[in-house]
């Protein structure tokens, strides 16, 4: 087997290449740690090479790796359920999908937009920067503001 690399890039990310791959893909933004499993059980199966969970991912090749990313990308495709996947029942297409890194970011801050635009609850509590899942907000979530007693500074010239 070819030496093991340092640092792979896969799907935009940069890992460090000593990591196993079951746990490696879960520092992918959009992965978590029940889809990063199951994305390495699927290259497994799908590469049959002599490649095992507990390989590092530094030891892949460059087919393994494209791989991996072609799973990443299209997860559904591969067999993953959907019931991993960050957007089940998407608005416009009405089709699960998966999205990772920036595309996630962005997905995320065009939906609290659309919130805001439309004027529903939830929009209007993100507008103004508060709680917007039911939270308490009496005494907690106070970042921010001065906490205890403000004095004021005395006039000494008196």
């Amino acid at each position: 087997m070819a030496e093991a690399k340092k640092i792979i890039r896969i799907a935009g990310k940069d890992i460090e290449g000593n990591k196993k791959i079951k746990r490696a893909f879960k520092e992918i933004k959009g992965i978590g740690r029940n889809l990063s499993r199951s994305i390495a059980t699927t290259l497994v199966e799908e590469t049959k090479k002599d490649i095992d969970m507990n390989t590092k991912v530094g030891e892949l090749t460059e087919e393994e790796i494209k791989k991996a990313e072609e799973i990443i990308e299209n997860p559904e495709k591969y067999g993953i359920p959907g019931y991993l996947l960050n957007r089940r029942k998407d608005r416009k297409t009405g089709k699960n999908k998966h999205l990772i890194g920036s595309k996630l970011d962005l997905q995320r801050k065009r939906e609290i937009g659309f919130m805001s635009k439309i004027k529903c609850y939830k929009g209007m509590r993100h507008r103004h920067g508060l709680r917007v899942r039911g939270q308490r907000t009496k005494t907690t979530g106070r970042g921010g503001l001065e906490l205890g007693v403000r004095v004021k500074k005395r006039d000494l010239k008196k």
